[in-house]
Order: structure tokens, then sequence, then C-alpha cells
């Protein structure tokens, strides 16, 4: 199988522009496997995963997933690398994590917009991914690491404190969302109405 390197419980199965978890990855390779890498593919869906019951690490840069990522019952998973995706929700995902990987002490999320820092938008300042690192670790209070980065001992108990209170507000919508809506895009508004109806994302 072009793509597919084991080595022990190690898994790859990088950059095979796979669209989901190939069914044979799961039948061969699950039972035994402790880390997986699907770095660098299309993925937009984890439909497969639980055949990877005994996870312990999961990497899945550079994909396509969004705020409909499910993630199965990974009791093991103690790391996990959501880099370089379509995250917008972080409070959507971090709900989610705190129930699937009860285990888990390393995440990552940079280059998703759910992760305010300068790899997204130079709008973006320390201010503001101090925010996001506090409100991760009130609801994810186990990590040790997030984006790379130690968890203080500092952060930690600020997180105790604030964190409930530092939810990173969501972006409105951009202007792509804007432009692919039906509205926008099949009807035959004269130019006049359209630039009242979207001149908010007009591009």
């Amino acid at each position: 199988m072009a793509g597919l390197v084991v080595s022990g419980t190690q898994v790859s199965y990088i950059g095979q522009d796979c669209r989901e978890i190939p069914e044979h990855l799961g039948r061969d390779c699950g039972h035994f496997a402790k880390r997986l890498d699907l770095s660098f593919n299309l993925l937009r869906s984890l439909e497969g995963l639980s055949a990877f019951e005994s996870l312990e690490e999961l990497i899945l840069d550079n994909n396509l997933l969004g705020n409909d990522l499910v993630l199965p019952g990974l009791p093991r998973l103690h790391t996990l690398t959501l880099n370089k995706n379509q995250i917008t929700d972080l409070e959507c995902l971090l709900d989610h994590l705190a129930e699937v990987t009860p285990a888990l002490e390393y995440l990552s999320l940079l280059g998703n917009v759910a992760c305010p820092n300068e790899l997204i938008s130079l709008e973006k300042d320390e201010e503001d991914y101090k925010r996001y690192r506090c409100f991760v670790l009130h609801k994810l209070p186990n990590l040790k690491f997030l984006d790379a980065r130690k968890v203080t001992k500092q952060e930690r108990e600020e997180a105790l404190v604030r964190g409930a209170f530092m939810k990173v507000v969501k972006p409105k919508a951009s202007s792509d969302s804007i432009a692919t809506s039906p509205e926008c895009q099949y009807t035959p508004l004269p130019s006049a109405s359209r630039e009242l109806t979207s001149h908010r994302g007009a591009e």
C-alpha cells in the first residue's frame, strides 16, 4: 500500500490526498497502533478512527477538518495535533475533547481561526493569545502543553480563576462564506440591490 509506513506501533499515512480514513488502515493497523499520523491529507471526516481504540498520539495537521470534527472515545490519547485545519469554534471543540479524550495532555491548534495568533491574522496579538490559552486550560485543565508551549503554573492558576470569562469571540462571517451563500451566488439581483445585501462581504 503506497504511502503507508508502519514502524512498531507507529502508523503513518501522510500526503495521500485522502478525504476520509481508508477502511484498510483501520482493519490492518487499528488493533495495534498507538501513534497515527494522517497529516497533509484532505480529511474532512474522522469516520473510521474508532478502529484505533488504543491510540495515544494522533497527528492530523494540514487537513480540512472543521467544526463538525467528531472523534470517537479515545481513553488513552495524550497527544493531539490539529495544526492548520479549518476549525473556528473553539468552545465546541474543547467541550468535545473533554468528553472523548480524558487523558489528553498535549494539544496543538496553531493555524486554525480558533487559535488567535499571528499565523492566522495580523490583527491578533499576544494578549488575544493569552486569553485563548486561559480559556483552553479552563476547559481542559489536565493539559501540560498547548501549541508546543509548556503550560505554566501561573497559567493554570489564572485559568481556574478567570478562564470562564476568557471565551474568545467567534469571528464574523468571512467574505468567503458570504460569497458562497446561494443568495449572493445565484440570484440575478440588480447591481444596486446586490450592493445593499452583500456590501459587508463583497469582494
